[in-house]
């Protein structure tokens, strides 16, 4: 599905400028992008109608933006691939909470409103699978649905405990770490030796316990898969007593530590959720329907990628924050991107005659 309309460019232009410059409404965001028509003819695009845009909120084929976003991830994992870098996927999922006025919204018995999912590349910091899901889908129902990448390794909460999906990732050669439920029943096979470091802090956590365990549950006891569970005593961040966590994997090659610390860098798609929850817009929507709301969290996630992509093509160095500010500002004047920090070269005003009978000479 491309974007094979004028109308669904101009919708897809108008709502990721929404995002960039922070617009609420579909009454100031008409107003704000007409305000720069004359800017627009480089995007294709025209004037825009309040009418046109609410339509193409509840209309347009939320496959279009879907679509769209997954050509740009694709386009800035070419721009930030690594040779030799470890492929990890963390995978997780956000509340998109909604007023009783959305009346499509459902209820999970914490939230009323909608889901993302999402898979992300932390080494990246790229996106790359986003789906919205009524807020009472399971996790794991949509995780499910990820492409699994051999040599990958696959970072998520207890949320997504299925073990035929693990056993599907094991089988297509990747790797998993998760936390076990408390339900999990296993049996201790072997005990493996602990790391040198042991008795070290390393990030703020210490392994106490390393082995090769099986599920022990009826019938689970027979899925080929081999796991180690591994218990780690880490600092509490308020600065109270230190708590184990044990964790789950399928890597027999990696050290305990090493584990512990991909485990620990699944904060990076919460701290991803955060910055975008804090500065894209995604509390209040421009449309009412559900195909609006769907279409506006697309909005969001295309204008984070674009903003990765014209900063990693343009090599800029600030913060991606202040770089968001300064985009969202200037979205329509022409400045090179990567100096879009800098004021733009003062021109020379043009010299005054005295009088008319004045003659000005030009040298060479």
């Amino acid at each position: 599905m491309t974007l094979d309309s004028h109308r669904d460019c101009r919708a897809a232009v108008a709502l990721v400028y929404a995002q960039l410059a922070g617009v609420g409404g579909l009454r100031a965001l008409v107003p704000a992008f007409n305000a720069s028509a004359g800017a627009h003819y480089h995007l294709g695009v025209a004037a825009l109608k309040r009418s046109t845009l609410s339509d193409a909120n509840a209309r347009r084929p939320v496959g279009v933006f879907a679509d769209l976003f997954a050509a740009l991830s694709h386009a800035l994992d070419r721009r930030t691939r690594a040779e030799g870098a470890d492929m990890i996927r963390l995978i997780d999922s956000t509340p998109v909470p909604l007023s009783r006025f959305f009346d499509f919204a459902r209820a999970n018995g914490r939230i009323h409103g909608m889901k993302m999912h999402l898979v992300h590349d932390p080494c990246a910091n790229r996106p790359m699978r986003v789906e919205v899901t009524p807020a009472n889908v399971n996790d794991i129902a949509v995780g499910k649905k990820t492409e699994i990448e051999a040599g990958a390794t696959y970072v998520f909460d207890k949320g997504y405990c299925d073990y035929a999906w693990w056993t599907r990732i094991a089988a297509t050669g990747a790797f998993f770490v998760t936390r076990p439920k408390n339900t999990m029943r296993l049996k201790v096979l072997a005990t493996r030796p602990l790391e040198a470091a042991q008795g070290v802090d390393a990030d703020g956590f210490t392994v106490i316990e390393d082995a090769e365990v099986a599920l022990a549950s009826k019938g689970d006891s027979k899925l080929p898969m081999r796991l180690r569970r591994i218990i780690v005593e880490r600092e509490d961040a308020r600065g109270g007593a230190k708590r184990r966590i044990a964790l789950i994997v399928n890597d027999m090659r990696r050290g305990a530590h090493e584990i512990a610390a991909l485990y620990k860098g699944r904060w990076a798609i919460e701290l991803l959720f955060r910055w975008i929850k804090q500065h894209l817009n995604i509390r209040s929507f421009i449309g009412k329907s559900e195909n609006a709301v769907r279409l506006q969290l697309f909005a969001a996630m295309i204008a984070f990628t674009l903003l990765r992509l014209a900063a990693c093509a343009n090599e800029v160095a600030m913060p991606l924050l202040r770089f968001a500010e300064l985009v969202g500002r200037l979205a329509f004047e022409r400045r090179p991107i990567d100096a879009i920090e800098k004021p733009p070269p003062k021109y020379p005003a043009r010299r005054r005659l005295v009088s008319a009978r004045q003659i000005e000479i030009k040298w060479p």
